[in-house]
């Protein structure tokens, strides 16, 4: 009860500060820049990335016997990977839109133009889509017909080839290559766009300008460090030097933590987000006393 009543605390901090953040976008004209719709978008798929894992977590805290279906544990297996590697991706749009923003100002609007950004955000959700479901028919093509208890709390790639009798050589090949390509091409992105963001920054004159400009790719880079150094550390070593209950204390951080997280570092460190968030609750509590006046 006592983790329950944790994790259950960490899930809602999450919900409210993701939707919160998406709600805050939407409704503040401000915000309505491309920096703010990769950010919604990035709250929106912590919050969904959550919600694939907390929720059936937190029912396994309550009930004596831990069950999950074949079908169900197929279906967290793909969404998971989806909104993973979806946030993988994001993060690398996010990079390559400070890039922008900061080398080349005054071309920003054109060349992060609507369809633009829709694109850099269309594509992370299908390539996610598609390589999790080549991922999850790969797994469950496999043969489970010795022990069926997962030693995880939730189904991941790595607990469920411990548990099947067929050969998993190839798969183990296709996780490192997708991971490594995937991972390889978003830190790169993410590494040159600073290097060129860097050079930028020290090139400004005005000091108010480098602190704007440092603060803003402050909260992005502490995202891409807690985000990528975890997923490191579980997914791109061997499967020799795999510690399942290692694996679950770095799954939990990244699957609960992170999610609540984020929304911390994008609004505490953010003064439009703080300011729009200012407003909204200003006009609610406006209305909340027009209200009751006319009453």
């Amino acid at each position: 009860m006592p983790l329950f009543v944790v994790f259950l605390s960490i899930y809602l901090f999450s919900v409210v500060g993701n939707l919160g953040l998406v709600l805050v976008i939407k409704t503040d004209a401000r915000l309505n820049t491309p920096m703010y719709f990769f950010l919604s978008n990035l709250a929106f798929v912590d919050f969904c990335y959550a919600s694939v894992i907390t929720p059936k977590m937190l029912g396994n805290f309550l009930y004596k016997q831990n069950a999950i279906s074949f079908n169900a544990c197929a279906a967290q297996l793909g969404c998971f990977l989806t909104f993973m590697v979806s946030e993988y991706l994001l993060l690398a749009s996010m990079a390559y839109d400070r890039y922008v923003a900061i080398c080349n100002p005054l071309l920003y609007m054109v060349v992060m133009s609507p369809g633009i950004c829709i694109q850099l955000v269309a594509v992370p959700y299908s390539y996610s889509f598609l390589m999790a479901l080549f991922h999850t028919i790969l797994t469950f093509r496999l043969s489970y017909c010795h022990s069926n208890v997962i030693n995880h709390f939730y189904c991941d790639d790595m607990p469920l080839l411990r548990l099947t009798s067929s050969d998993t050589h190839s798969k183990q090949l296709w996780i490192f290559a997708c991971a490594g390509i995937t991972f390889i091409s978003s830190v790169l992105i993410v590494f040159v766009s600073y290097v060129f963001i860097i050079f930028a920054i020290l090139r400004m004159r005005s000091a108010e300008g480098r602190r704007k400009a440092f603060s803003t790719c402050g909260s992005h880079m502490l995202a891409v460090t807690i985000f990528y150094g975890t997923l490191i550390f579980m997914y791109l070593q061997p499967s020799s030097n795999h510690s399942l209950d290692t694996d679950k204390m770095a799954s939990v951080f990244y699957t609960v933590i992170i999610p609540m997280l984020n929304p911390l570092i994008y609004s505490l460190r953010n003064k439009e987000v703080k300011d729009a968030l200012k407003k909204i609750i200003i006009n609610r509590n406006q209305t909340f006393l027009f209200i009751k006046l006319r009453k």
